[in-house]
């Protein structure tokens, strides 16, 4: 594993948490608060994201109301979104709605969005694999890995 600079690592984790803290008007910032530096972890230290390449890690939110999370990850890391775009949360005809929307936002995967509309995604990353069992595995191998 890399070096990583720490100082770096706990100032993107915090600006995480402020981006989220600056949206509390139009969405809950418990998620992006709370899950900030483990999915940051993951999301710098271990997953391989490139919003052009096909086979790449994808980032599976399920939670809608924790996708300031999302969008602060992808604006951070350098993905097509501004901060503009971050101001515009869950504003009618942004790239950054409420429900992330793969159609909409370069760099989301697929779109768990309310409604019962995520169950076809669901069942296609079962398909492949990727039951919530796996998923415990990988991130408590994680957690153990990085303390």
């Amino acid at each position: 594993m890399p070096d990583h600079d720490a100082r770096l690592d706990q100032r993107s984790i915090n600006t995480i948490r402020f981006l989220a803290i600056d949206a509390v008007e139009r969405a809950h910032s418990g998620t992006p608060m709370g899950a900030a530096s483990i999915v940051y972890t993951l999301w710098e230290r271990h997953l391989k994201f490139n919003p052009d390449w096909l086979n790449r890690d994808r980032f599976i939110l399920s939670a809608g109301h924790a996708s300031m999370l999302l969008y602060a990850l992808m604006y951070l890391t350098g993905y097509s979104l501004t901060l503009e775009d971050i101001k515009q949360f869950r504003q009618r005809g942004s790239i950054t709605p409420g429900h992330p929307e793969a159609q909409r936002t370069k760099g989301v995967a697929i779109g768990l969005d309310r409604f019962g509309a995520s169950a076809p995604g669901e069942i296609g990353l079962k398909r492949f694999g990727f039951t919530t069992a796996h998923i415990i595995e990988v991130a408590r191998e994680v957690l153990r890995r990085n303390g």
